[in-house]
């Protein structure tokens, strides 16, 4: 399904029927990334799958600045009142889970739960924001430069995804080609409109954000545990889950388990309502 959200047209699906869960990709991904829910979750969740913009079927814009992650939490909003939605669990990884959170902090009277995979609140200093940023934008000019094929040979060599080379080939290949899939546009523009250089640091948000969080890592993205773990004594009403035997993408490297503590999660909260601050 198409729906023109904010001037930008984003591709969207929804599946199945009952709690409402909203599934946010990650960079060079899709919709796609999450099609394995729907056998576990499909008979309970109403699943929103959703193309971020630059992503998938969902539009390109020439302007970096319309990817800013802001700019996006507010297509999503948008897409909510679309569909009549009032309040959603969310899903997100990596810079899903960025923008998840993002929307958390700017509408968390949206928001039922967030399960957030491999994710940060952002850069705490303006000094580490500036350093990423130069780093984003000479790598959104390399893609435009050299091309897709050459910037998804570059991408999947790169240590966080060093876990991924234990997947079965045909996993490696359905991932590869969905990273082909993507614009070179839209993952430029990404890189500088909603990278992690580009989005507000949300640390000292985390402690007034009283939704229930579920943060999950792998217990080999030692980066990603570290930031997990800071972010667990901050947040008032979080879980955290580290997966064995996965790297920075647990639900593909641990599919199974990843999908049963998404479930046990979200059924723990079927009926929140939230809590009012004192």
């Amino acid at each position: 399904m198409k729906a023109e959200l904010r001037g930008v047209v984003y591709h969207y699906e929804l599946k199945g029927s009952g709690v409402p869960l909203l599934l946010l990709h990650g960079f060079t991904g899709s919709m796609e990334t999450w099609h394995f829910l729907e056998e576990l979750m499909i008979k309970n969740y109403q699943l929103i799958f959703v193309d971020i913009i630059g992503h998938g079927q969902t539009d390109c814009p020439k302007d970096a600045q319309r990817y800013s992650i802001i700019e996006v939490a507010n297509d999503l909003k948008a897409l909510l009142d679309l569909l009549g939605l009032d309040r959603v669990h969310i899903l997100g990884y990596s810079m899903g889970g960025r923008l998840a959170l993002t929307f958390a902090c700017l509408f968390p009277e949206r928001i039922l739960s967030l399960i957030l995979e491999s994710s940060s609140p952002g850069l705490k200093t303006e000094e580490e924001r500036y350093e990423r940023r130069l780093h984003d934008r000479n790598l959104a000019e390399s893609i435009c430069a050299r091309g897709i094929h050459a910037f998804v040979d570059y991408w999947e060599q790169i240590p966080l995804f060093h876990s991924q080379k234990k997947l079965p080939m045909r996993k490696r290949a359905v991932l590869h080609n969905q990273r082909l899939s993507n614009q070179t546009t839209g993952l430029s523009n990404s890189l500088i409109g909603m990278g992690t250089g580009s989005q507000p640091s949300w640390w000292d948000h985390l402690p007034s954000l009283l939704v229930p969080v579920l943060l999950m890592t792998g217990s080999v993205d030692s980066k990603f545990c570290s930031i997990a773990s800071e972010m667990h004594d901050r947040l008032p009403n979080a879980k955290w889950r580290v997966i064995p035997n996965a790297g920075h993408t647990v639900h593909l490297e641990q599919q199974r388990l990843f999908s049963q503590c998404v479930h046990t999660f979200v059924q723990s909260y079927i009926g929140y309502q939230g809590r009012k601050r004192k």
